[in-house]
């Protein structure tokens, strides 16, 4: 069984969904952590496959990414400019 911090569905869902009205943002960041925590180690994952896994479009998946990582919400690397992105999710309200 996945366990999430109480932080992610108490404030986290309300500030994505209600305040930034990003519900796609909510979906991915719910989906990675999952990931993260079943492989235990960061989630390398295309764009591509990632809006298939979650059910929306490529495009929102890109914008959810990109508003994701200026949030801190995720740390995203990669060997070169075309290789796939690899996610780690953060938890910046878990300070120390």
């Amino acid at each position: 069984m996945i366990s999430l911090d109480d932080y992610v569905v108490d404030v986290l869902l309300r500030d994505l969904v209600g305040h930034d009205r990003r519900p796609a943002s909510f979906l991915i960041y719910l989906w990675l952590a999952t990931e993260q925590q079943r492989r235990k180690t960061v989630v390398q994952v295309s764009y591509r496959e990632l809006a298939e896994s979650i059910g929306v479009s490529k495009s929102s998946v890109q914008s959810a990414v990109n508003w994701l990582e200026r949030r801190k919400l995720l740390a995203i690397s990669k060997e070169n400019s075309t290789a796939t992105p690899r996610y780690t999710v953060l938890r910046p309200w878990k300070r120390g």
